[in-house]
Parts: structure tokens; C-alpha cells; sequence
């Protein structure tokens, strides 16, 4: 099927935007890629250094006529996504060995977990982790002895901040190493039911707990579409992962496989052999656009708007919120699982997975097809399976069709013919909408506002009973130079129990929410934000403002907000506590959410 003529425009503008930039980029990795072999640069006593511990493997790092690999993980044991990290240095190294080459571990990065810092003070650290994780993957790196990195990483800023460094690195192969999920555990939906229930005051701490337990049960991602698995998606779509690597679980043969697979196939595409793959060559704008559609026809984390801006820049891609707007209004919404749906990543790839959905995009003209990837030139590798026969990792074809139409339909008839994602514009700034996850009769709110500060300024106002009305929640001063822009995900439950209610409800915010965004309508990440003189620090309460998912628009509708003086909060508990006094210089540099709220790019 030829491409089709709107995603070929939307490419072109997007390479037109970014035609300095990216020439620019490309010229600087050209350069260091004929410097060849990163360690041929090394003196003797540098040497040395690098190798004193690797015991049989120095004859071989010595010598520099074999492929080194740099292990970046992101392990620790707190994170259930990261956990089976522990064992796949010892198994890359194993895998190098038998292929003649060696592997040692370059560095750690920090990942911290969403999950655990939800509506705390840590969680102000989180979009800013992304940049940390960058620039330790750059010290991890900058050591010079490596012929191709692998990136041990899963979860919400861990892999964008891989991706960032990997970009940087671009002359460098990468491969993506993925853990896979955890097993399904309590149903999404009755999760869901349970926070509600709790947050209406109908339970009690001992049943939330209890089910909270029952859902998050062990080692893997969690196993509903937020951003970690939104992640997973994207590292396939855009060639970065081994084929079918993403949603294969934990602790089973076939992951281990898959692992090692990962490990001969970075060896094979270093410049010591004749099918060197750069990551520069992977990550361009066709690159970009497939990982946009992909999250579009997913119905994929919210955050990855700002993440996927952050990326390309990395590699000199200059992206815009208007292409995913357009590229959403041209992709249908394939798949429906939580919070779209009732089905978990689990029964997702039961169902088909990313393989069939690629298939079917490039069956429809929505992807490009004559990609870079790591598995060689060509989506088409992304449509197989990998299968273990007699012990041995082979790849046969995918799923021809859905198995489950529930979960998972065709292009030409999708759950709804527009994707995911949703860009708002007008006289209160830009933002977006995940609105696949919202009702249709729900994609419009025009209703006075409720002005808030904290997540815990509404949470007291809707146990206070405040919030019984039709009304747009308004919550500001969440931006990234605010305060770092934390995840507003404790919001969703009281909101859902008001939508339930039947009043008609909307968040309005320059914070984000989590890649779970739920039912209720989000105008989120919302630019300029209100520290850095946009229109949401002059509302106040009554104003009457329109959400609009339909016409993708974002307006006050009281005269006179304009001209009125911002708020003046007073931030200073923001500078400092759990850490937070050592990234002022961060919040100081931030940008805008619109240009991926970035530090380092």
C-alpha cells in the first residue's frame, strides 16, 4: 500500500521545520563516526583503567579487533518493571562471549516510580529525572571504550531519558532492551471502582490496600496502558526494540531468549562488521512520525507528547503539537486497553499485539515503511513473532487478524476513527486531550472554573462538598518551572465520582496527568504555563471557560481576565525537601511543556 498522502505531508513539514537542525546533528555524528572504534582513541594507562576488572575479557578488550557493548541499565528493586533488570548484565556478557566479543557495565541511571511518588513531594522530581537519566547515560558513556550500547529500561522518564542519550551518542548502534509486564492481576476496572469508592469515603484504607496489592503483584510493568507500556510501544514502532520484545513477560524462557538476541544482534551492527546501524541513521523523521502514529492509534500516554518532543530534538527532529493533532485526526484508534478499555497490555498482545497493528498501519498506508531499525531497513520485521522451536529464538509471521475484537480491531474499522490524542488551542494557550479514553457526550464542558493551587486544595474542597456543581477544575502553578510539573493523578477518582454524579466536570491544568489519564476530560500540560505568563495565572472563580474536544479549542469566555494581575503564589515550599533544593537550577531552565519541557535539550 503506498503511503499515504497526509502522513507523506505532515513528514515533509516536519523535515522542512527541521532541515538546519538536522543537518546539523547528522554532520556532528558523521564526524565522530570516523573516528572509528571508540577505544583505538585510548592511551595505554586509559586502558588500563577500563579493563582492570574484566578478568578473561582483557585479551579480547586489548586487542579492539572485537565489539565492545556498554551496559546502561536502569535497575533497582523497588521498581517491579526493573527488578528482572538484575540478572541481564551477567547474561549480555554471557551472550557477548559466545560471539567472540565482550560487554561490561557502563553505568547506572536513576529510575524512580510514579507509582510510589503519586501525590507526593517526590513526585516534583519526576519529569526532571528524564534529563538526570540523560545526563548519567552521558557519563556512563562518555568513558570512550564502547562499540554499541544497550539500554536497560522500561518505565515513564527512564526510556525518553535513554532515548535522549542515545540520540546524543547517535553515532553509536543502541539497542533497547525491554522486561516485559507482570501477569495479570485485579482487573483494571475494579481497581478503578475501588479508588472511587475510596475517595466517596464508602471503604475503608483496608480494602484499598488490599486491592492495590492484588493489582500491582509482582516483577514486570503494570500491566495497563500508561506511559511505561506506551513506552514499550514506541520503542518498536520506531525500530528500537527487538521485534514482538515489548509484552513478552518476565522470568519465561522466551524473555531470556529475547535478551540474549538483543545482545548478538547490537554486536552485529557495529562498525567492526558490515551491517553498521547508528542510531542517528534510526532516529529521523520518519522514525518519529511511525512512533506518533503508533501512540495515536493506541490511545497512548498523554505524556509522551512532551517526551517524543524531548526525543527528537535530541536527534535534531524539531516536532510541534500540531502534528500529533493531525497526525491523531488521520489514525484510527485501533486498540482499546485500560484505561481505553477493560483488557490489560496482557490480553492486548494475546490478542495480536504490536505486531498485527503494524502490519495493519502499513497495510493502510499510516507508517512508513522503509524505516531504519535495529532488526535491519523495514518496518516489515515488526509484523513477525518471536517464537521459541526446540529451544532455539526464531521469528514466523504474526497475527494476521484480531483474535479478540474487543481488544484489538483493524484499521478499516477501528474503535473510533481518530486517534488518541487531542491538541486544544486558544485564547487560554495550547494543551492537549487524551480523549480516546473520555465519552463522546463528554468531549465538551463549558462551565465556571474552581481556581487551585495544590491537588490537595481540591481533594479538601470536594470532601467539604464545594464541588457538587458543574464546574472546570482548574489547578495551576504545575508547570515545570513551578514546580516541575508533577503527575495531578490523584485527582482522577474525585473527579470520576462528580462526573458519576452527573455533573458535568473538566480539569484544566499546566500540570500533567499520568499516562492512566481516565474518564474524565483533561485539558492538560497547558502553555505558557501560569509562572511563565500564561492566561490560567489571571482566572479566578466563575470565570466561565469552554473545553472543547471537538473543535480542539480552549477558551475563557468572561471579558476582562486579560487585563487583570496574575497571581502572585508564593512558592517557596516548592525549593526545597526530599531532594528538591538541588534542582532549582533545573525548575530556572526548564522549557515550555510545547517545546518537551526540557533541560538538557
Amino acid at each position: 500500500m503506498p503511503l499515504d498522502d497526509r502522513i507523506a505531508q505532515i513528514t515533509a513539514r516536519i523535515k522542512t521545520r527541521s532541515r538546519k537542525t538536522r543537518q546539523t546533528y547528522l554532520d556532528r555524528m558523521r564526524r565522530a563516526a570516523e573516528e572509528g572504534p571508540r577505544r583505538a582513541h585510548l592511551t595505554c594507562g586509559n586502558q588500563a583503567h577500563a579493563y582492570a576488572a574484566m578478568a578473561g575479557d582483557k585479551e579480547a578488550l586489548v586487542a579492539a579487533r572485537v565489539p565492545n557493548l556498554g551496559i546502561v541499565t536502569a535497575y533497582n528493586d523497588m521498581l517491579s518493571a526493573h527488578q528482572p533488570f538484575e540478572t541481564y548484565p551477567q547474561q549480555i556478557k554471557q551472550a557477548a562471549r559466545a560471539a567472540g566479543a565482550t560487554a561490561q557495565v557502563a553505568g547506572g541511571v536513576p529510575a524512580m516510580c510514579d507509582g510510589v511518588t503519586q501525590g507526593q513531594v517526590g513526585m516534583e522530581l519526576s519529569l526532571f529525572s528524564r534529563d538526570v537519566i540523560a545526563l548519567a547515560t552521558g557519563v556512563a558513556l562518555s568513558h570512550n571504550t564502547f562499540d554499541a550500547a544497550v539500554y536497560l529500561g522500561v518505565c515513564d522518564k527512564i526510556v525518553p531519558g535513554l532515548v535522549i542519550a542515545a540520540a546524543t551518542f547517535g553515532y553509536l548502534p543502541g539497542l533497547f532492551i525491554p522486561a516485559g509486564p507482570m501477569v495479570s492481576g485485579l482487573p483494571n476496572d475494579e481497581k478503578s471502582k475501588v479508588r472511587q469508592q475510596f475517595a466517596a469515603g464508602e471503604i475503608g484504607r483496608d480494602l484499598l490496600m488490599k486491592a492495590e496489592m492484588d493489582s500491582y503483584h509482582g516483577p514486570g510493568t503494570c500491566t495497563f496502558y500508561g506511559t511505561a507500556n506506551s513506552n514499550q510501544m514506541l520503542m518498536e514502532f520506531m525500530g528500537l526494540h527487538l521485534p514482538g520484545a515489548s509484552f513478552v513477560n518476565p522470568g519465561t524462557p522466551l524473555r531470556d531468549a529475547l535478551t540474549v538476541a538483543a545482545a548478538e544482534r547490537a554486536i552485529s551492527i557495529t562498525a567492526l562488521g558490515n551491517a553498521y546501524t547508528p542510531v542517528c541513521d534510526i532516529l529521523d523523521e520518519k522514525a518519529f512520525v511511525n512512533g506518533i502514529v503508533g501512540l495515536m492509534a493506541t490511545g497512548g500516554s498523554t505524556n509522551l507528547v512532551i517526551h517524543l518532543v524531548a526525543m527528537a530534538r535530541a536527534a535534531g527532529v524539531i516536532l510541534d503539537c500540531t502534528d500529533f493533532s493531525d497526525i491523531s485526526a488521520i489514525t484510527p484508534l485501533m486498540a482499546r486497553v485500560y484505561p481505553n478499555g477493560l483488557a490489560d497490555v496482557n490480553h492486548f498482545h494475546a490478542a495480536g499485539g504490536l505486531g498485527y497493528m503494524i502490519g495493519d498501519l502499513l497495510e493502510a498506508g499510516l507508517l512508513h515503511p522503509d524505516t531504519e531499525t535495529v532488526a535491519g531497513t523495514g518496518l516489515k520485521h515488526y509484523t513477525q513473532e518471536p517464537k521459541l522451536k526446540d529451544g532455539a529464538l526464531v521469528y514466523d509471521d504474526g497475527a494476521g487478524e484480531s483474535l479478540n475484537s474487543k481488544i484489538l480491531r483493524p484499521a478499516n474499522d477501528p474503535f473510533q476513527a481518530t486517534g488518541g490524542l487531542v491538541e486544544l488551542s486558544g485564547n487560554l494557550g495550547r494543551g492537549i486531550m487524551k480523549a480516546s479514553a473520555v465519552a463522546p457526550e463528554r468531549h465538551v464542558v463549558e462551565a465556571p472554573v474552581a481556581v487551585f493551587q495544590t491537588q490537595q486544595d481540591v481533594k479538601t474542597a470536594f470532601r467539604a462538598n464545594e464541588l457538587n456543581r458543574d464546574v472546570i477544575v482548574v489547578v495551576r502553578f504545575q508547570g515545570p518551572k513551578a514546580n516541575g510539573m508533577p503527575e495531578l493523578h490523584g485527582l482522577t477518582p474525585i473527579l470520576a465520582v462528580l462526573q458519576d454524579r452527573g455533573y458535568k466536570v473538566a480539569l484544566v491544568t499546566d500540570g500533567r496527568m499520568s499516562g492512566a489519564s481516565g474518564k474524565v476530560p483533561s485539558a492538560i500540560h497547558v502553555a505558557p504555563e501560569a509562572l511563565d505568563g500564561g492566561l490560567i495565572g489571571k482566572l479566578q472563580d466563575g470565570d466561565l471557560l469552554r473545553v472543547d474536544a471537538v473543535k480542539g479549542s480552549l477558551d475563557v469566555l468572561t471579558e476582562g481576565v486579560e487585563t487583570r494581575p496574575a497571581a502572585q503564589p508564593d512558592l517557596s515550599s516548592n525549593s526545597h525537601g526530599i531532594g528538591r533544593e538541588m534542582f532549582e537550577i533545573f525548575r530556572q531552565s526548564a522549557g515550555s511543556a510545547t517545546d518537551g519541557a526540557g533541560v538538557v535539550v
